[in-house]
């Protein structure tokens, strides 16, 4: 066994999102979740089963959002991508016949309406709607160690004054972890790997014995790590910290034999015929049939070629291999640690969203390293057998977003919004202490209240805001939120409770369903 560990760690965090209604304004959004567990996820356990069937070995931690959980465990969300796989299929089968037998799109057309078959067949026979399950069954083979995270993708440093509602973030997110998974963990994500002071003190009495921080968070620490980013280290109170490798963009996928993500026939195709075969939505939606390459741009088509694509997979898969042998190699010659570390955190939506043929190049690389010997591929927990004996330190303040101190979630365009949701906080704390004893409605009305704080805590909306992706609906989902716990917050303070209004919205945000509004009470 090598002294040399590359750490490979998926991130997957959603949105929640769940518009059932065909007349909801918003239905259209559903897709986002549709094209992942079509794009990544069944590729995914796909790869894992093929790894598994070969006696292949491999290893990633993995961070599942308790949106993400909740989405994948809902029954409604369920039925609405079997109809969409449904709809898929009828567009594929109107494809062919729009193209010469032979050609590059007839081609690609057969091959989208045979893996949208597939899919079907996989997410209904094989998995029987159930995801996480087959996660489960991983983790409990030890080829996925699974991290907690927050209820939602909060930035902790933004609350850092606030314990309280740090607390329930990590609370609730922990609570969906053990329902989903079974295990309490021994990891903790903190959302886009942003670090605020003494966060830790608010994270370890939870029992999580690890977490990873972006780069600069350790490499500007006080005191400097002796072994830089390639070693393990600690808080004061013992929390490991992992540094994520941030030379890991994988530019690859940018490549102009590989697919483009974005010329799909949703975008182009006559209104009318996407209506007749994939049905009507509120606004156009990718299909997933798409026929151009990267290369392509405004005055050149350039057709993908799917066979070069996998073979360009394939080499950067041995080329990023390469460059992992090289760095830890060289580590290994400056270190004086005995082993050394190399973490990679990547988005999941890389590969097989953003990145079509991004789970044909991880496949290869697992098995490049399989195959090898120059160094192994680990979890974070295996490599902490000296937790209590490595050096201590300061953490700087970081983040992997923005400049690197989340400046995108703070700018001119979404600044408004953390005020309201800080006020949210304080109130909701107000409220936890205030009704310590409640049962009934006015506890289903505080449940209600800490759920919609929660979802007002989520970074993703101005994040949305900021890179102008769907900035309306962003505004719209965080004024939902806010504005449902200022109705409840002027509802207990007049003795006014409608049941009507608090029953709806149960419905629409299902999420938290074990939620206890005492998350957010003040600890002694």
């Amino acid at each position: 066994m090598s002294n040399k560990k590359l750490v490979l760690t998926l991130v997957a965090d959603q949105q929640f999102v769940r518009h059932l209604d065909n007349d909801d304004p918003h239905f259209s959004r559903n897709e986002a979740l549709f094209a992942a567990i079509s794009d990544t996820w069944l590729p995914l356990l796909n790869m894992f089963a093929n790894l598994e069937a070969e006696g292949i070995p491999f290893k990633l931690n993995l961070v599942m959002s308790p949106t993400l959980c909740d989405m994948f465990a809902d029954p409604r969300l369920q039925l609405l991508y079997i109809e969409w796989l449904n709809r898929k299929i009828t567009l594929g089968e109107a494809e062919i016949k729009q193209y010469e037998a032979g050609s590059v799109q007839y081609t690609l057309a057969n091959r989208y309406l045979a893996d949208a078959k597939q899919n079907l067949h996989d997410f209904t026979e094989i998995l029987n709607q159930d995801i996480l399950s087959k996660i489960v069954y991983y983790a409990k083979r030890g080829n996925i160690e699974l991290l907690a995270t927050t209820a939602t993708q909060c930035f902790l440093p933004h609350f850092a004054d606030i314990p309280e509602a740090v607390q329930a973030q990590i609370e609730v997110g922990l609570q969906s972890h053990k329902r989903y998974f079974g295990v309490a963990p021994d990891g903790f994500y903190m959302p886009y790997m942003a670090y605020g002071p003494a966060l830790e003190w608010i994270i370890r009495p939870y029992g999580f014995n690890y977490t990873i921080l972006d780069t600069h968070g350790i490499l500007f620490a006080d005191p400097q790590p002796e072994q830089g980013i390639f070693y393990p280290v600690r808080t004061r109170n013992s929390l490991a910290l992992f540094a994520r490798d941030s030379s890991n963009t994988l530019e690859y996928h940018t490549h102009p034999v590989y697919r483009s993500q974005e010329y799909d026939i949703g975008f182009d195709a006559d209104e009318s015929y996407l209506t007749e075969h994939f049905g009507a939505f509120d606004s156009r939606v990718a299909t997933g049939y798409k026929y151009y390459a990267q290369g392509t741009t405004s005055s050149e088509r350039v057709f993908y070629d799917e066979e070069m694509a996998l073979d360009q997979a394939k080499k950067d898969a041995c080329a990023f291999y390469a460059e992992k042998c090289a760095l830890l190699d060289k580590a290994a010659e400056l270190c004086t640690t005995e082993m050394v570390v190399d973490t990679c955190v990547f988005d999941i939506n890389m590969f097989g969203g953003k990145w079509f043929e991004g789970i044909d190049f991880l496949d290869e690389l697992l098995r490049n390293i399989a195959f090898t010997e120059s160094f192994d591929v680990s979890c974070c927990t295996d490599l902490l057998e000296n937790q209590f004996n490595l050096q201590k330190i300061e953490p700087f303040p970081c983040a992997a977003c923005g400049e690197g101190y989340g400046e995108n979630l703070l700018s001119h365009s979404n600044g408004w919004m953390l005020r309201y949701v800080r006020k949210a906080c304080e109130r909701m704390i107000d409220l936890a202490g205030r009704f310590t004893d409640d049962t009934g409605l006015k506890s289903r009305y505080l449940n209600l209240a800490a759920k919609e704080v929660l979802m007002a805590m989520d970074s993703s909306w101005p994040a949305m805001i900021d890179d102008q992706q769907h900035p309306d609906y962003a505004e719209y989902r965080f004024k939902e939120s806010v504005g449902a716990f200022s109705t409840v917050y002027e509802s207990l303070g007049s003795n006014n409770i409608s049941t009507e209004w608090l029953t709806r919205m149960e419905k629409r945000h299902t999420l938290f369903e074990d939620i206890n509004y005492h998350v957010f009470k003040r600890k002694d």
